[in-house]
């Protein structure tokens, strides 16, 4: 995934235009608890994942951990039973993934992981930049990371990820009416684009290793009917 890139504005087919739930708000908006949005490592200008007004009580928000583009920390939480703990979270920006679709083949990306220490087959996928859309966000990414731009997106699904323990949003896109552009990589990715049949897809990125974002992405697409 990228950290950085240009701003683009979302295309005149993005959803976000007319659907709700496709809007990428920053987590500074009105949705965001009043006891988050306020803090500094939430006010910086950044765009955060943040939930709204919690059900059970929060006694104390502690902020233990902010690199620049990851916050972390935890808040003390009153229990049903009375009891208070400390519940740790890990809090990301938002985040795209593009189900890119041309001529019966899926297109992704093979990249080293070093968290994990192995090379994945992902779909492309990067951060949501202040004021863009899931979709607006996906077309981006997917020229930068693959050198493809869309002509349609849609955004399938917003969803929470790994809420055990990440404040993390993920927006799944899907692609088509793939055109080549001159591309604008990141200097510290280093991937290379692939494409596989449609009908091979789910099989092939079901091989070990495998990870979450691009099986996923596949199930929405295929529950879709789009694949």
């Amino acid at each position: 995934m990228s950290d950085d890139g240009p701003t683009d504005d979302a295309p005149a087919n993005d959803t976000s235009l007319t659907d709700p739930s496709a809007n990428d708000a920053p987590a500074e908006d009105d949705r965001a608890a009043s006891d988050l949005r306020d803090l500094p490592a939430f006010s910086d200008g950044r765009l955060h994942s943040l939930p709204g007004e919690p059900e059970w009580p929060v006694r104390e928000v502690t902020v233990e951990y902010d690199p620049g583009w990851f916050v972390g920390g935890y808040d003390r939480v009153e229990q049903p039973d009375g009891t208070e703990k400390n519940y740790y979270w890990a809090e990301l920006p938002p985040a795209t993934v593009v189900v890119a679709v041309a001529d019966g083949r899926i297109l992704f990306v093979e990249q080293y992981r070093p968290t994990v220490r192995n090379t994945q087959l992902e779909l492309p996928a990067g951060i949501v930049e202040p004021g863009e859309s899931y979709t607006a966000a996906g077309a981006r990414e997917l020229a930068e990371e693959t050198g493809f731009s869309p002509s349609s997106t849609t955004l399938l699904q917003e969803v929470w990820c790994s809420t055990g323990v990440l404040r993390h949003r993920r927006g799944y896109v899907f692609a088509e009416g793939l055109e080549p552009v001159d591309v604008d990589a990141d200097s510290n990715e280093f991937l290379v684009p692939r494409t596989v049949p449609i009908d091979e897809a789910l099989a092939t990125v079901r091989e070990p290793p495998t990870n979450d974002a691009t099986l996923e992405g596949l199930l929405l697409a295929d529950h879709e009917g789009l694949l």
